[in-house]
């Protein structure tokens, strides 16, 4: 399991952070190779991601969805769950966000599997601390 934590800052109002982070057509494709692939209710949604690791780059499909909410505090956890596509591996993950006015923190708990594991954890660390970094980037945009 590799755990990671993450602030960001866009200057927004909290209700506005917490109306993009809930919707999955907006949140997916901020993260670098992701794309809602289809909708399968207000709070679900079948996703993929092109993942480069190292010299491999790898297709994850899967489903993201809303798993916890709470919006007095503005706290939510989306869950994510994918397998690589075309081989035996999978991506696991909980990302929980807490907002505030001006931006909020990201904490993900993740398991990876397969290919992607077999690089090592310090890889693994820098491909997703590196996916999550430009994902709070994008996060200022949406």
């Amino acid at each position: 399991m590799v755990k990671l934590d993450h602030s960001f800052e866009n200057g927004r109002p909290v209700d506005q952070n917490w109306e993009a982070i809930l919707d999955l057509d907006r949140i997916i494709p901020c993260v670098q190779g992701g794309r809602v692939v289809e909708r399968t209710s207000p709070t679900s949604a079948k996703a993929e991601i092109k993942v480069k690791m190292g010299a491999m780059s790898m297709t994850f499909a899967g489903t993201v969805d809303v798993a916890e909410t709470d919006e007095v505090s503005h706290t939510a956890m989306l869950r994510v769950k994918a397998r690589e596509v075309g081989g035996q591996g999978h991506a696991n993950a909980d990302v929980r966000f807490a907002l505030n006015d001006g931006g909020g923190d990201i904490h993900t708990a993740a398991q990876i599997t397969g290919k992607a594991a077999s690089m090592g954890e310090g890889v693994v660390v820098s491909v997703l601390d590196g996916l999550i970094a430009d994902f709070t980037q994008r996060l200022k945009e949406i």
